[in-house]
């Protein structure tokens, strides 16, 4: 049997052969060391939890004793830096009191009827348990030798056993390229797409038709070019000194070893203004979980803080919550987190505020100054990633007739730098406008920006009047609507004017035939999305590296393990009917909701860092992964990812439902208790 997430069967129709390689992500591996050694084994037998003699994957329930039940959105726990997503020999050890915390379920002290329901609940976790992520750490064969059991001849040799995941995904990996090739023999059977598939793969919000689209814009930084960790670590200490230095900040800052940490910051947070907290917002803006400096903040806090209910108004949310939205920002979050914690661990009065404003104003001058753009375009191979797949994408486009113009806010001799080290030193004969320090959302919410000349040679601007923009040319500030009156619009492609698909052309102010492609919602996409109508892709990175992740077996086991819960949550509820509930009957649920706390606190700590997934705030879409449905047209792990697809590909979204009797179907309680592992359709 297949035990899976919910992965879907279609990639929106390419296969990459599996000798392809690509640069997926510029998020660096975890490599937290270990120290100690391996707890003693637990094994199950017949719902009983015992110790054998050997344990592999221990590391994977790492330090549940320092976890205290919650709610389903916080526990009051202080997690620290988070641990390597990737060791399997754990931090601390676990022990049988540990493993039996996930997996022993609360007992109601009157009712059989739901005690048999979470009896049952129990026995079905246990043994996924067993079967799945203790067998996936065996030998080659899919056997732990000290589970080894004699076995029975009589054993029926038709008996569904199932097996390890990376097993099967490498009997899937094997021969999914075939199956993708020809026609569905069976339509009911579900197909596990290989990993580079889905990481490669260019996803749909809504439905585009590339063949439609005649003229492409693309962004420069984490688009185009992609960088390092050295990037973020060297505009942390870069903001790091200018606090000290310009705003008289301790000096033993620069000497405690205040350093970058990639697995600390996510896209897609916020600072409040007001206590210096790094919240991660769900998409009703609520805050799902949030940090003061490296502690994360207990519930009661957080009630406290936002009206008891985790929330701001609109005007207060405004005022207060700085949005940390695109990959720079990462740097932003680290520096601002370390600034606090270094106040509180030495019991220095500050103003949060204050703090904050002071952090965003070193960032802010650190890329103003453009003194770590002078640094990266002395040492490109430092700091920029190769892009091996670029120059092909760009040259497809070009080729099929489409425009290509470029627009970024960075200065010209950085976009340059960049572009001669990952392109080559021609790269502006692909391109059919260059627009440089374009000064985004400006660029879009402004009507009276002119544009500018810049001498490719010495860099300087030029004051003669722009009426037309010239290939070859490079040019600076400028808006849209300038861009409507010095740019031929008319259409570039090679089809009969006449043609049906384009009869809806009207002024490309406000055209869909313009699709632009960058890494920020906010600077790049929502202004082009909302206001001119405009196809928008956006560069999420972070995609690649969370689906490799998330199909990782104890990933894939802890989102089994609360789908079983609240499914068996649905089922108590049911069998309890309609009446009023007893103590005892909501100590139990208490008890059932704190288990699932649990295991998405497991699901945040594989994911190796403290606030989880970029696109969920604990069980909810994060505000992050709503903008980008609600803004982007497609989204995709990095530009390369087109080289798979025709120019004239058109893409259709996985599913519009968003409602849960549409995902759930018509009986949200379908599944008998025996069926949350042997029917996945049930959730």
């Amino acid at each position: 049997l297949l035990l899976a997430t919910a992965i879907p069967s279609t990639t929106n129709g390419f296969a990459v052969p599996p000798s392809s390689q690509s640069v997926v992500s510029s998020r660096p591996a975890a490599t937290s060391p270990t120290t100690s050694t391996s707890p003693r084994p637990l094994k199950v037998t017949n719902g009983d939890v015992t110790e054998t003699s050997s344990f592999p994957g221990s590391g994977y329930l790492d330090a549940l004793d320092r976890r205290l039940g919650d709610d389903d959105c916080n526990a009051a726990v202080d997690h620290g830096r988070p641990p390597d997503p990737n060791s399997r020999d754990g931090n601390t050890a676990v022990d049988a009191a540990d493993y039996s915390g996930l997996t022993t379920l609360p007992r109601h002290p009157t009712n059989d009827e739901v005690n048999e329901i979470l009896e049952q609940t129990e026995q079905a976790l246990r043994t996924m348990q067993e079967k799945v992520l203790f067998l996936s750490q065996s030998d080659g064969e899919g056997r732990d030798p000290s589970l080894e059991v004699e076995e029975d001849e009589d054993e029926d040799e038709d008996e569904d056993v199932m097996l390890p995941l990376e097993v099967e995904q490498e009997s899937v990996y094997a021969n999914s390229y075939v199956d993708l090739e020809k026609s569905t023999e069976d339509e009911d059977e579900d197909v596990m797409l290989p990993l580079e598939v889905e990481q490669e793969s260019v996803y749909a919000n809504s439905y585009v038709d590339l063949g439609k689209v005649d003229t492409v814009g693309f962004d420069y930084d984490y688009t185009l070019v992609t960088y390092t960790k050295e990037l973020l670590e060297l505009i942390y200490d870069m903001a790091l000194k200018r606090l000290v230095e310009e705003k008289e900040y301790p000096r033993e800052m620069l000497e405690v070893g205040m350093k970058f940490d990639p697995f600390f910051s996510i896209r897609g947070l916020a600072v409040d203004r007001e206590n210096g907290w790094i919240c991660h917002l769900s998409y009703t803006h609520k805050v799902a979980v949030a940090w003061e400096g490296r502690h994360r903040v207990t519930r009661p806090r957080l009630m406290a803080e936002y009206t008891g209910k985790r929330a701001l108004e609109p005007s207060a949310r405004k005022k207060r919550l700085k949005p940390l939205n695109d990959l720079f920002s990462m740097a932003e979050c680290c520096l601002m987190a370390d600034v606090v914690q270094f106040f509180l661990d030495r019991d220095i009065p500050f103003c949060p505020r204050s703090a904050v404003n002071d952090v965003l104003g070193s960032i802010t001058n650190t890329h103003i100054s453009g003194e770590f753009h002078r640094e990266v375009a002395r040492v490109p191979e430092r700091y920029f990633e190769e892009k091996p797949y670029l120059k092909g994408v760009l040259d497809s486009l070009r080729d099929s007739g489409k425009r290509l113009i470029f627009v970024s806010n960075s200065p010209f001799w950085y976009v340059d730098a960049g572009m001669n080290y990952v392109v080559g030193p021609g790269w502006r004969d692909q391109w059919d406008v260059v627009i440089a320090s374009a000064g985004k959302p400006a660029f879009y919410t402004e009507d009276a920006r002119p544009f500018r000349e810049v001498d490719p040679a010495t860099g300087k601007l030029m004051f003669k009047q722009v009426l037309k923009l010239e290939k070859g040319r490079v040019y600076t500030a400028g808006c849209l609507k300038e861009l409507t009156k010095t740019i031929n619009w008319k259409h570039p492609l090679n089809y009969d004017v006449l043609d049906f698909r384009y009869d809806d052309v009207g002024s490309p102010l406000t055209s869909p035939n313009v699709m632009y492609i960058g890494d920020s919602l906010f600077a790049d996409l929502v202004d082009a999305k909302r206001e001119f109508g405009w196809t928008t892709a956006a560069v999420t990175p972070e995609v690649g590296w969370e689906i490799e992740l998330q199909r990782k077996t104890e990933f894939v086991v802890a989102e089994r393990a609360i789908e079983m819960l609240l499914n068996s949550l649905r089922l108590y509820q049911r069998a309890l009917g309609t009446g009023l509930r007893s103590k005892d009957d909501l100590e139990v649920m208490d008890k059932m909701e704190r288990m699932v706390s649990r295991w998405r606190d497991e699901q945040t700590r594989l994911l190796g860092n403290p606030f989880g997934s970029v696109f969920r705030a604990r069980y909810q879409p994060s505000l992050f992964a709503h903008s980008l449905r609600r803004y982007c047209d497609l989204y995709m792990s990095n530009v390369g990812s087109l080289r798979h697809y025709s120019s004239q590909h058109r893409f259709y979204p996985e599913s519009p439902k968003l409602l849960s009797h549409e995902i759930r179907g018509s009986n949200p309680e379908c599944c008998d208790i025996d069926d949350p592992i042997l029917n996945p359709d049930c959730f």
